[in-house]
């Protein structure tokens, strides 16, 4: 065991150590006693360190796929879908919040932080209640710390909206919210080098305003989102 221990560096646990014990030595040894000798021997293994846990703190609620794939809505404000994406640039990251109208594929609201956290989803929301009637829709999201927090869901409450999420680890439960995010990094955020993130948020404000006003999508009879909208009133 000490041959073991000196020869390994230590790295190997008493359950390891009988593996190794009966293939050198072909000793049949049982793992508890391995396990009793090197404490009485002082042999221990060297301990990796733990990984930070980054769990729920907080109760949290999960909701049912209530939007089941079905990515179509017959008008404004019935489903809209809701996501982050990270953007890094120069050694940095920042966080792009995103809220989407499934009727005509309009960016309803989106905020962009420094910080992954609850803040960072209540903001987007906030940001899209002052624009929009949002009195019984739907919204979609992943099952994200900040989308099962018992903050954003009061928030849902408060206002009557209906919450529905993915389910556990299938992205294309929100492939919607996914498509836009592909559109924004392979049209503008990747064909840049930005070194500050004041020029990351001004690219993300110019491009959604241009995705929205003048950006014309086939199923939308080639018309941007706003003209479909507007249109349709």
């Amino acid at each position: 065991m000490e041959e073991c221990h000196k020869k390994l560096k230590g790295i190997y646990g008493y359950r390891r150590v009988k593996v190794w014990l009966k293939r050198k030595y072909k000793l049949n040894i049982n793992h508890k006693r391995v396990q009793r000798l090197m404490k009485e021997m002082g042999i221990r293994a060297v301990i990796r360190k733990k990984r930070p846990y980054y769990g729920k703190k907080e109760p949290y609620v999960i909701s049912d796929n209530h939007l089941n794939r079905e990515f179509h809505a017959s008008k404004p404000n019935e489903k809209w879908v809701t996501d982050i994406t990270y953007l890094i640039f120069n050694g940095q990251k920042l966080y792009l919040s995103t809220i989407k109208d499934l009727y005509n594929n309009e960016i309803v609201a989106y905020h962009i932080s420094p910080r992954n956290d609850i803040k960072l989803v209540l903001d987007t929301l906030k940001k899209a209640i002052k624009k929009r009637n949002v009195n019984g829709l739907l919204l979609h999201s992943d099952q994200g710390f900040q989308y099962t927090s018992r903050q954003y869901n009061n928030l849902l409450k408060r206002y009557n909206i209906k919450a529905s999420m993915s389910r556990k680890g299938n992205c294309l439960d929100n492939a919607s919210m996914e498509n836009f995010f592909s559109h924004f990094k392979a049209e503008c955020f990747n064909l840049h080098s930005f070194r500050k993130a004041n020029e990351v948020k001004d690219a993300v404000h110019k491009y959604i305003r241009f995705y929205n006003h003048q950006r014309f999508q086939k199923k939308l009879n080639n018309l941007s989102p706003y003209e479909y909208r507007t249109q349709a009133a």
